[in-house]
């Protein structure tokens, strides 16, 4: 019985998480308990916890890990200034008219929403309020406008920024130098978010188009699933749907064209994208909209100008053209920050600064408060011999790399269906991923192929989060059955977009080694 303590210690973790106790709680209560019987039945090295220290110091002053409340924030303050409803509104009103129109809205807004917020509770609970009522309203079948508004929500956490790709970027670059130090590399390499956010580009955009092209075929052989919305809906004009697409736009392009193109850090590029949803939030809340666009303005040509002609005032040689320039520069940095302090004073006489840091200290808490206790219960998993059982395993199994990786993949996804993306990836992928690196998976692919397998977990039933989100938002007449037989179809999309990427691992890795 003591020989299999490991196995035993990772059952009563899953027992105690569906227990309905905090989860951060019970990872951490389950690796005392049993770290005290390893002791006690001479099967653990207790003084293996010293390690702890070092882990929990690793943890507040890990520089990547740093970015996920900078995102957090950026995404809370979008999601509170209701950007999500122009975008609807205007999306749904281009499309509306069309078979299938709707739903191909839908999932429109849901790219650029998780392009720009990337908080999966907040999309589906917005869309759910929103689209789904008006869904209903044009002869939606109510089981395929809860699949549609449910996954659209959930593209969030594959296309970047987004805080499931900051924690497997983490993860996976640990594994990849772990997994070097095994084959005897000690000049190890590393793995940056960066790296993980342009590799997530070309397969997010891929489980896009396959929704859209579901879609569209649906609405084509059952035109009574999809109708058409109103015919006398008003179509917008070209510049109300520039006025609702352009700002975030710009915003993605902003953050991301930081990160890939090796401006800014992935926290210096996560404050950037804070800023500018002060600015566009300063929108919804009455500031002027030239105000808003010439403080943005300032900000972009000062990063530009700066980037391209810097200046240091503190050289004895400068002549009066470098103080000329330090002037403008001066002048660009005063109009945007009083276009920022506008709009945070706004933010705050109207509450969403508020309610945005309160939603961010939440999460931001169970994120590292589970990632810590993870760190607890690896260790201990490993001094109860768990991580030489899962290196074996993975070696017995037939098939191979390929057999190894295609097990570990049916076993996330079946994990999926009980527990969170954030326990997955901080308990099961270190014990796994070292092991599949050596085995010559290249990591970035294999990170990205495990980041849309995690994704599903947010539709898998019972407890898929996007199926709760959207059971609280929902109308009164959508049942659970409804939703849970409407992700049923988007769940096996995401499994063709697994295997194409499978197939095709240039899909994930040309991007990063284009720009890498």
């Amino acid at each position: 019985m003591t020989d299999y303590l490991d196995l035993i210690m990772f059952a009563a973790l899953m027992i105690a998480i569906l227990s309905g106790f905090p989860v951060s709680f019970s990872i951490a209560g389950v690796a005392v308990a049993f770290a005290y019987l390893g002791w006690m039945l001479g099967e653990m090295n207790v003084t293996l916890l010293g390690a702890l220290g070092q882990r929990v110091f690793g943890l507040i002053g890990n520089t990547v890990l740093i970015a996920i409340p900078v995102f957090v924030l950026m995404g809370a303050i979008l999601e509170k200034s209701k950007i999500a409803e122009d975008l609807l509104d205007t999306m749904g009103r281009s499309f509306g008219r069309l078979r299938g129109g709707l739903g191909l809205s839908v999932v429109l807004v849901g790219t650029l929403l998780a392009a720009s917020t990337g908080i999966v509770g907040a999309t589906v609970v917005a869309m759910g309020m929103i689209a789904l009522p008006t869904m209903l309203r044009a002869g939606y079948n109510p089981a395929v406008a809860s699949g549609i508004v449910c996954t659209a929500g959930t593209l969030g956490q594959i296309i970047p920024p987004s805080t499931l790709l900051i924690i497997l970027a983490d993860v996976m670059s640990n594994a990849y130098q772990q997994a070097q130090y095994e084959q005897g590399k000690f000049s190890v390499e590393t793995l940056s978010v960066g790296q993980f956010f342009a590799a997530a580009i070309l397969p997010g955009l891929l489980l896009v188009t396959l929704y859209l092209c579901y879609i569209v075929v649906r609405g084509a052989l059952r035109p009574q699933d999809m109708p058409p919305a109103d015919p006398g809906l008003a179509a917008p004009g070209l510049r109300e749907v520039l006025a609702a697409i352009l700002p975030p736009v710009l915003l993605i392009f902003a953050v991301l064209g930081a990160i890939l193109f090796g401006v800014a850090t992935p926290t210096e590029a996560a404050s950037v994208g804070a800023i500018g949803a002060l600015l566009m939030a300063g929108r919804r809340t009455g500031l002027c909209r030239r105000l808003i666009v010439f403080g943005a303005g300032a900000l972009i040509v000062l990063a530009l100008m700066a980037g391209a002609f810097p200046v240091r005032l503190q050289r004895s040689d400068i002549g009066p053209a470098d103080w000329a320039l330090g002037g403008l520069y001066a002048g660009l940095a005063a109009g945007g920050l009083i276009a920022v302090g506008l709009a945070l004073r706004a933010g705050i006489r109207t509450g969403i600064i508020e309610e945005a840091l309160t939603s961010t200290l939440t999460m931001t808490a169970m994120i590292f408060a589970t990632i810590l206790a993870a760190g607890v219960f690896s260790l201990v998993f490993v001094g109860l011999g768990g991580e030489a059982r899962v290196a074996n395993l993975l070696d017995d199994l037939p098939g191979g790399p390929g057999g190894a990786l295609l097990f570990v993949m049916i076993f996330v996804f079946i994990l999926g269906f009980f527990l969170d993306f954030v326990e997955i990836s901080v308990i099961v992928l270190p014990l796994v991923a070292p092991a599949l690196i050596v085995m010559g998976h290249d990591p970035i692919w294999l990170g990205v192929l495990l980041a849309i397998n995690l994704q599903t977990s947010f539709l898998t039933p019972p407890f898929g989060f996007s199926l709760f989100y959207l059971r609280a938002a929902a109308p009164d007449e959508i049942t659970t059955g409804q939703i849970y037989r409407g992700v049923v179809p988007f769940i096996g999309l995401q499994a063709i977009g697994i295997g194409l990427i499978w197939a095709l691992p240039s899909l994930a890795t040309w991007l990063p080694d284009v720009l890498f």
